[in-house]
């Protein structure tokens, strides 16, 4: 029973931390499991510091996943973008958005070797010492260090400029679906920022841009061919939703796929979006309750 109670107060953390190294709910899901069990195995009193040892066992897991996963990301058809987390709308005192769990953060994480990223994510992240880092990626804490520190200046040199505050990203999410649900297309290069880029991840299994769109114009085309192909009125449900950490939309069609986007906003203006189509993506959502 009290190996159980310790276990429920590490899990939230234990899935973030999971969930930021390898991109996926599903893989994050798995990893928490095998911890569990791991820990169900250990003998009594083996751990003097429950938190520490299952933040090595968690970032060990996901680490060995991540390192497997590499190989097949590289073959993935079009862009890979990670598994969204949608939620209902979080609290209105919540004024800052939280970048780690940003769906552009989680994509350009994809451009570190699994060590680079276990490491910052563990670090910079979850303040974890470099030493218990090092157990998890069988590394020596200085090589950690330099781990940390080159993932560190390609994220601050890759990462796009993204604002925190949680009004102006929902203001700029609300013109964006206003504009497309009047079918304003004037409105709708508004609200785009010129070098905006639309990536699309349906893995091959649904019709989806294999290359990112770049350009207001190109990609307000874009959706105007997507919602004349894909949007039944009346039929089709758009609704606002928190996707990895901020304001998102989520659409369902009647034929029962679905598609969840994520937006980039700085300065009032969406400079990137990012849907994710891959019906093997979206399987741990309730898409009767998104309807």
């Amino acid at each position: 029973m009290a190996e159980h109670i310790e276990f429920e107060r590490q899990r939230s953390r234990l899935w973030g931390i999971a969930y930021r190294i390898t991109g996926s709910v599903a893989d994050a899901d798995d990893a928490v499991q095998e911890a569990w069990l791991r820990w169900q195995r250990l003998p009594d009193g083996e751990a003097d510091n429950p938190r520490a040892y299952l933040t090595t066992v968690i970032s060990r897991i996901c680490y060995d996943q991540l390192t497997s996963a590499r190989a097949r990301r590289e073959t993935y058809t079009g862009p890979w973008l990670p598994e969204p987390v949608v939620t209902e709308a979080g609290p209105e005192d919540r004024v800052t958005l939280d970048e780690s769990v940003g769906t552009a953060l989680l994509t350009v994480l994809e451009r570190l070797t699994p060590a680079e990223r276990t490491a910052f994510i563990l670090h910079d992240v979850f303040a974890v010492p470099f030493p218990e880092i090092a157990e998890a990626v069988g590394r020596t804490p200085d090589s950690v260090r330099q781990l940390a520190s080159r993932a560190r200046r390609r994220v601050r040199a890759d990462a796009p400029r993204r604002s925190v505050d949680r009004g102006e990203h929902r203001k700029a999410v609300e013109a964006f679906l206003a504009a497309i649900m009047g079918g304003d297309f004037e409105e709708l290069l508004n609200i785009l920022d010129p070098e905006v880029i639309w990536r699309s991840d349906g893995g091959g299994k649904v019709t989806a841009a294999r290359l990112p769109v770049v350009g207001a114009r190109k990609v307000a085309l874009f959706i105007e061919n997507v919602v004349r192909r894909g949007f039944v009125p009346g039929r089709t449900r758009l609704s606002m939703r928190e996707v990895n950490g901020a304001p998102g939309l989520v659409v369902v069609h009647p034929e029962g796929w679905a598609a969840v986007y994520s937006f980039t906003v700085h300065q009032g203006l969406i400079t990137g979006v990012d849907a994710t189509l891959n019906p093997d993506k979206l399987t741990h959502l309730d898409l009767d309750a998104l309807r």
